[in-house]
């Protein structure tokens, strides 16, 4: 929600959860390209990874959060103080609305699995085209919103496996729209209570074993830091792909200490240029120019020595890729201002596009060209939402 590698060989098979062994990747260039090898007897033959997106091949931990969006009306925004076009935190006051929304909107109300790292896990699934290729930790409560979350995320295609909690209900995100305004007022709730043990489970730590990609947006930082380290971890000393976002300014800021910790094993790192700036601010890199900034980011040390890419995105300029002490710019598709419907998601969206083609093995290029489509799409409609198919080509 907008609100607010070791790069190697596998030392042993990875082996899904019906002991069928899984492919393992031997070798990967720096772009995402590599080579992998189909069982573990002599006949066992080596495959592009382009031709394996499998079932439960990335996986996601994030904050899930419940869209509830409406056609509002002033008068409902004023009850409970909100402002149009405006993104806020919850306070105790804003908590009963939610279910006000839905005893006063009825079946006008529609409802979207989201929070910024299900949002891209989402829109990565969509475009694979392979059933459960995708998993998502999060903590929700088994309440009404949270078995809506759950029905919903599984429609989408994503193999969910959530934490429960009955300390707090289900994290929601109030999305008001009057005219063409819209205004959030997010909940976080019980995502705010996951905790590493759900980790222990070894039908949870399986599915991390069977992941080959991995991605969490920076929020999670605010809630279990040790989650994302252990995930880093494990994808740094199997040889896999491990994905982060820097997410919003101010965990640039008051969560700048977890995020330092966690960057030596993030491969890849997207942002927009408004957080990169405050990433640099924070770190005394002294410049404000994004190119510079990204090519700072990406030398920063890292566990291994595979380089780091990292991709910042600029709205409607150019995105930035800085990789092998080089940046390269990729322009966005050209779209009309009266063609932009919602720009809320448009990140989580690019980056589901970017990692829809990584897990393929694809060059940036195609990455970015993929995450591109995704966002200029997804500003079209109300929303992270999307069409029962992609066209992209």
């Amino acid at each position: 929600v907008s609100i607010w590698v070791r790069l190697g060989k596998l030392t042993k098979p990875e082996v899904a959860n019906g002991g069928n062994s899984i492919p393992r990747l031997t070798s990967m260039s720096s772009n995402g390209a590599g080579e992998l090898l189909d069982g573990d007897g002599p006949d066992r033959k080596k495959i592009k990874t382009s031709e394996c997106v499998r079932e439960g091949i990335l996986l996601g931990y994030g904050n899930p959060l419940l869209d509830i969006s409406v056609t509002g009306t002033q008068e409902f925004l004023d009850k409970y103080g909100l402002e149009r076009d405006n993104a806020i935190l919850a306070e105790d006051k804003h908590k009963p609305m939610y279910k006000d929304m839905v005893d006063t909107f009825g079946d006008k109300v529609e409802y979207v699995p989201g929070g910024a790292t299900l949002n891209a896990i989402k829109v990565a699934q969509w475009l694979s085209g392979v059933p459960n290729a995708t998993t998502f930790f999060g903590c929700i409560n088994k309440d009404e919103f949270g078995k809506i979350m759950e029905n919903k995320a599984r429609e989408a295609g994503v193999n969910t496996k959530f934490q429960y909690t009955d300390k707090e209900p289900t994290g929601t995100c109030a999305v008001i729209v009057t005219e063409k305004y819209r205004s959030m007022c997010a909940n976080l709730a019980a995502a705010n209570c996951f905790t590493e043990e759900h980790l222990e489970t070894p039908e949870n730590w399986k599915l991390v074993e069977k992941a080959q990609y991995y991605y969490i947006a920076g929020f999670p930082l605010t809630v279990s830091p040790s989650t994302v380290i252990r995930i880093a971890k494990h994808a740094q000393a199997s040889g896999k792909v491990f994905t982060m976002n820097l997410s919003a300014p101010f965990l640039c800021q008051f969560f700048k200490e977890p995020m330092l910790k966690t960057l030596p094993y993030v491969d890849i790192l997207f942002g927009n240029e408004t957080e990169a700036e405050t990433f640099a601010k924070e770190n005394n890199f002294g410049t404000t120019n994004i190119a510079e900034i990204a090519l700072k980011i990406a030398e920063l040390p890292k566990e291994d020595n595979k380089p780091r890419t990292v991709v910042i995105t600029q709205g409607s300029n150019p995105t930035v890729v800085a990789k092998d002490g080089k940046t390269t710019e990729y322009p966005v598709i050209p779209i009309a201002d009266k063609d932009i419907i919602d720009t809320n998601g448009a990140g989580d969206a690019f980056v589901g596009g970017f990692l829809a083609q990584l897990i393929q093995g694809k060059p940036v290029e195609e990455c970015v060209k993929c995450g591109n489509y995704a966002a200029n799409l997804i500003i079209q409609r109300s929303g992270c939402t999307y069409p029962e198919t992609p066209d992209y080509k």
